[in-house]
């Protein structure tokens, strides 16, 4: 089946409209995984095996629609692949071996995940291999030293670092054995309920700029739109659990803000 961009373009605007009708659901509906995970939600499955079967697809999409593109080692889209498959095979296959504790994943929940997975790797390659803007790339490696590419570059690995300091202080919460709940308080945390969010976003909107990726800003729209609602609710169960002045006065996902 042939796409041309014309029907690419109209796959982003899809997307970005589903994107808004999740963002305002998981105002009402809380997401069933982690903490919020419920019998409703259906038969689940051990957190680690769920995680990699569900990231994992858009690392394999992006490699072989990378091989197919004919784009090879050309710069700068072989950098953004690279910095793109660094953080999913983090996600994929280091971060669910390094969890601790048995949660579990509702299959449904795993298999919406995969959906977007490989919708995303479909949508990331397309935006970078097959239909970026005429010219947007036509400098080479020169690309990368533009004021735009460097600002995003940077916020790309301060994102990362953010994110996996803040999985870091939530996988050592707790001794082995240890069942209890506790409310992180290092790194980031001393800002925001949910730092490894905040990273995320700031990782992803540094992508964004660094690519000029109509896809790419896409993408971070729906990495807002799944992660601002469920911050929110992280937020709102923090203070039920452990009390308002514990809690004090962090934000729910951006500090000082919201």
């Amino acid at each position: 089946m042939h796409i041309d961009q014309t029907d690419f373009y109209l796959f982003l605007w899809i997307m970005s409209a589903v994107a808004l009708v999740v963002f305002v659901a998981l105002y009402f509906v809380k997401a069933g995984y982690g903490i919020f995970r419920t019998s409703g939600w259906g038969c689940s499955i051990p957190n680690k095996l769920a995680w990699i079967l569900m990231e994992a697809p858009v690392f394999v999409v992006m490699t072989v629609m990378w091989l197919k593109s004919g784009v090879g080692f050309g710069m700068p889209q072989f950098f953004f692949f690279f910095l793109f498959q660094l953080h999913y095979f983090q996600r994929s296959f280091i971060f669910p071996l390094l969890m601790k504790g048995r949660s579990r994943m509702p299959l449904s929940v795993m298999a919406m995940g995969i959906v977007f997975n490989i919708l995303n790797g479909m949508m990331q390659a397309g935006g970078i291999f097959y239909f970026a803007p005429e010219g947007l790339y036509g400098e080479g490696i020169r690309y990368l030293t533009h004021p735009l590419a460097l600002a995003g570059l940077f916020l790309f690995f301060a994102g990362m670092a953010i994110n996996l300091n803040s999985d870091y202080v939530i996988r050592h919460l707790r001794q082995d054995g240890d069942t209890r709940h506790y409310l992180p308080q290092k790194g980031f945390y001393r800002y925001v309920t949910s730092a490894n969010y905040f990273g995320e976003i700031v990782e992803w909107a540094g992508f964004a700029l660094l690519t000029q990726s109509p896809a790419a800003w896409v993408f971070l729209w729906w990495t807002a739109a799944n992660l601002v609602p469920r911050a929110s609710a992280i937020n709102r169960h923090y203070r039920e659990e452990f009390g308002t002045e514990a809690v004090g006065k962090r934000k729910r996902i951006f500090p000082f803000l919201y």
